[in-house]
């Protein structure tokens, strides 16, 4: 059996934690997670109201008695409120990114509350590791959704060095147990995992948006900020947005200047092609694992058998290359 510091922090039975991906993360998908032995995080972002956050708290607490939190988009406006949603329902961690989470540290250990940190720059990390977090996530560009621009396997490393002895969690690029194997071998003390997640039945995307995760290779990802740019949203500049390859991103990528001078009329295209289910032109978040996903499964099964590939890729593994 797998285990790890973050197995013992967070009170799981596998170091594999569901990324708190803002509209895909609901209680469902929290709550079948960590049912599983993993650890569920609920995923809020901008538009995400306290009423909504506490019922999907609630609703995991109707499905599941093992533990979960909620992630927070920490550079959007009305955090403080969802904050207070979570830290009043006592969930057992809640999770930063995209902002500096020191505030927020000392009033969630006041309650008993876990603090995880992702971080997307090696100087972030550097900066959270004096605020009294128990964890940090370090996230690479392999990621789906709003990333960083460093790649997994040298951040995580980097982040470690520079950390001290707070456990650092894995983030980007990580769809199977290989991925995990590799992880834990380098140092990690859990893997994060966000994009073989959403194509689970309990992800609250829609179908076609699950479908084109199925379809999609590894070579149909990209890292772009043209639908940040064109909606005004709130994550920090130096942020990218990996997503699947389309039309819209085809002409538009690149060429930034001249949609801002078409704000209006593109902000419309796309909320049009999202209402339409058109993904020529609506954005899909996809990590580049996502070319290691076949199907739609249950969240549970999916958990279950990433860490049963983990666990036979370090068991048979390490005997072969030292000839044990």
């Amino acid at each position: 059996m797998l285990r790890t510091r973050i197995c013992e922090l967070l009170e799981i039975e596998h170091p594999i934690i569901s990324a708190p991906m803002a509209g895909a993360a609901s209680g469902e998908l929290a709550a079948a997670v960590s049912e599983a032995g993993g650890f569920g995080l609920i995923g809020t972002g901008a538009t995400t109201s306290p009423d909504w956050l506490r019922d999907q708290i609630r609703l995991v607490r109707e499905r599941t008695s093992k533990p979960f939190g909620v992630g927070f988009i920490s550079s959007t406006s009305g955090l403080e409120e969802l904050i207070q949603v979570a830290l009043e329902e006592r969930v057992n961690a809640v999770s930063h990114s995209f902002a500096d989470p020191t505030p927020y540290v000392a009033t969630a250990h006041a309650l008993g509350v876990k603090v995880l940190a992702q971080v997307q720059k090696v100087s972030h990390a550097q900066k959270i590791a004096l605020a009294g977090v128990d964890a940090v996530a370090a996230q690479g560009t392999e990621a789906g959704g709003h990333t960083g621009y460093q790649g997994t396997l040298p951040m995580v490393q980097a982040v470690m060095d520079v950390v001290g002895d707070i456990p650092v969690i894995a983030a980007g690029g990580i769809a199977d147990g290989r991925g995990v194997a590799a992880m834990l071998m380098l140092g990690a003390e859990g893997a994060w995992i966000g994009t073989r997640f959403v194509a689970s039945h309990e992800a609250t995307k829609q179908d076609w948006e699950k479908e084109c995760l199925v379809q999609a290779g590894t070579d149909d990802t990209v890292l772009v900020q043209i639908y940040d740019l064109l909606r005004g949203s709130e994550f920090p500049a130096d942020i990218g947005h990996r997503i699947l390859r389309n039309r819209f991103v085809e002409q538009w990528h690149g060429r930034e200047e001249e949609a801002l001078a078409r704000v209006d009329e593109l902000r419309a295209e796309i909320v049009a092609g999202t209402r339409a289910n058109d993904p020529n032109i609506a954005n899909v978040n996809a990590g580049s694992g996502v070319g290691l996903i076949s199907s739609v499964e249950p969240a549970g099964a999916i958990l279950k058998q990433i860490v049963a590939e983990a666990e036979e890729i370090l068991r048979s593994r390490p005997q072969m290359l030292l000839g044990g």
